[in-house]
C-alpha cells in the first residue's frame, strides 16, 4: 500500500494487483499498537481503509486478481484474466503462516485449528484454547483470545518466550493465560473437530494428551514467492534478495515487505520498504525514458 502511495505521488501510472483483502497479513490482528501516531493503537481494518483511500485519491487503480507468474526480464505480469506490461514491478507479496506439519493439523483446519485469532476467536467463547509459538504475535493473540476463551495455554518449545517485555508482562497479568514451556505439539486429535493435542515435553521426552477445543498456530511465516521460483535470487527459505534500494538482481524489478530477506519484520519497516521501492522504481523508469 505504501509503495502504491509513493508511486502515485510520483505520478506514475500505477496498478495494484491484490489477490485477497487490501492490507494482507496485518488484518489477521485486530489492533496494531506500535504504528506511530496512534496512542492506544488503531484497528487494522481502519488503518488499511485509510491507506486505501489515500491510494485511490492519487488515481492508483486496484484490481482483485492473483499473479500467477512474471516474465521479470520483459516485466510482464501474468494473471488468470490476462497479462500486464509494466515499466517497473514492485513485488510485495508478503508471507503466509508456517504450519506445524503434524498429524491432524490439516484434517482439523477450519474445525478447531486456526492461524487467525481475529477471524475465529468468536467461535471459541467459553472454550479452552491452545496457542503454539512464543513471539509477539502469540502474545497479542493470546490476550485477544482471552476475551472469548475460558482458558488460553501458550505452548513454546523454549524455556523463554521471544515476545517483547511489555507483552510478556501483560500475559503474566492475565489470569486466563498459562504457559507450557520446553514443549511442542506432536499431534492434533479429535472426533469431527479438535478435542485435544499431544504435547511432548522436550526435557523429559514424555508425551501426554492435553484437552482443548481449539489450536491457534503462530510459529512464523513463509514468503509468498512460489510463483517467482527460478525467476529471482532468493535465500534457502524463499525470501527475495534485494539491495538497500529494494532492487533485485533483475533490472526494473523491486521487492519490499515480508517477502524479502531482512532481519526485522514489522508493519512500520514494511512501509519504509514500500516507500524506498517506489522511489527506486520511479528512478528506474525515468532513466529508461532518457
Amino acid at each position: 500500500m505504501t509503495a502504491a502511495l509513493y508511486a502515485g505521488r510520483s505520478r506514475l501510472d500505477t496498478l495494484l494487483i491484490e489477490k485477497m483483502a487490501i492490507g494482507g497479513r496485518i488484518l489477521m490482528s485486530e489492533i496494531i499498537e506500535n504504528y506511530p501516531g496512534f496512542p492506544g493503537g488503531i484497528s487494522t481494518v481502519e488503518l488499511m481503509a485509510r491507506m486505501e483511500a489515500q491510494v485511490k485519491d492519487l488515481g492508483v487503480k486496484i484490481v482483485s486478481e492473483e499473479v500467477l507468474g512474471l516474465d521479470c526480464v520483459s516485466r510482464i505480469i501474468n494473471t488468470a484474466s490476462g497479462s500486464y506490461q509494466a515499466g517497473a514491478i514492485i513485488i510485495a507479496s508478503g508471507a503466509r503462516p508456517r504450519k506445524l506439519n503434524v498429524p491432524g493439523e490439516e484434517q482439523y483446519t477450519g474445525r478447531g485449528v486456526s492461524y487467525c485469532a481475529t477471524c475465529d476467536a468468536p467461535f471459541f467463547k467459553g472454550k479452552r484454547i491452545v496457542i503454539v509459538g512464543g513471539g509477539n504475535a502469540v502474545a497479542e493473540e493470546a490476550m485477544y483470545l482471552s476475551r472469548f476463551a475460558s482458558a488460553v495455554s501458550v505452548i513454546h518449545r523454549r524455556s523463554d518466550l521471544r515476545a517483547s517485555a511489555i507483552l510478556q508482562e501483560r500475559m503474566q497479568q492475565n489470569n486466563k493465560i498459562n504457559f507450557i514451556l520446553n514443549s511442542i505439539v506432536t499431534q492434533v486429535k479429535g472426533t469431527g473437530k479438535v478435542g485435544s493435542v499431544v504435547i511432548k515435553d522436550l526435557v523429559s521426552g514424555k508425551e501426554n494428551d492435553f484437552s482443548c477445543d481449539g489450536v491457534f498456530i503462530y510459529i512464523g511465516y513463509e514468503p509468498e514467492t512460489v510463483f517467482l521460483k527460478n525467476k529471482l535470487q532468493m535465500d534457502e527459505a524463499g525470501f527475495i534478495l534485494t539491495d538497500e534500494n529494494m532492487a533485485t538482481a533483475v533490472p526494473g524489478v523491486f521487492a519490499c515487505g515480508d517477502c524479502r530477506k531482512k532481519g526485522f519484520y514489522q508493519v512500520i519497516n514494511a512501509c519504509g520498504d514500500g516507500a524506498v521501492a517506489a522511489d527506486s522504481a520511479y528512478k528506474f523508469i525515468a532513466s529508461q525514458e532518457k
